[in-house]
């Protein structure tokens, strides 16, 4: 069972509410956030939720909207579902991330996209299936 921490809870909050600074949202900061869409959403759900704080978070900051990368996006989202289906539970997306370090590898999506095909413009705007290796899908 995957459970969200009281600091999962409240980052989730900050970051809604537009309170976390740019130069805190890393890699991992996304991973987290995936995780807690996930722990409490399904695929489906979770994926709009990503993609709406994303873009309100780039809004909020007045970062160019161009920033925003829909395909990375759904991506690591199917990528922490799929760790998170192959495991048993975490009480926390640091417990989860602390076993599975290897999400916090950015590079891990040149192992399914190529470069051309990841940080095409097509791919920006949508979804774009990988052309190297598919991202393994768990039904919800």
């Amino acid at each position: 069972m995957y459970r969200l921490s009281v600091d999962d809870r409240s980052f989730r909050e900050e970051f809604e509410a537009g309170r976390v600074p740019p130069e805190a949202f890393d890699h991992r900061a996304h991973v987290r956030l995936a995780y807690i869409y996930l722990a409490e959403h399904a695929v489906d759900t979770a994926l709009p939720l990503m993609r709406n704080a994303l873009r309100a978070f780039i809004a909020f900051n007045g970062i160019p909207a161009s920033k925003y990368h829909e395909t990375l996006t759904r991506a690591w989202i199917l990528a922490v579902h799929h760790f998170m289906s192959a495991a048993a539970g975490a009480a926390s997306a640091d417990a989860f991330i602390e076993t599975h370090p290897r999400l916090l590898n950015p590079e891990i999506m040149l192992s399914h996209y190529s470069g051309e095909s990841l940080f095409s413009p097509e791919a920006r705007a949508h979804f774009v299936e990988p052309n190297l290796d598919p991202i393994p899908r768990h039904g919800d």
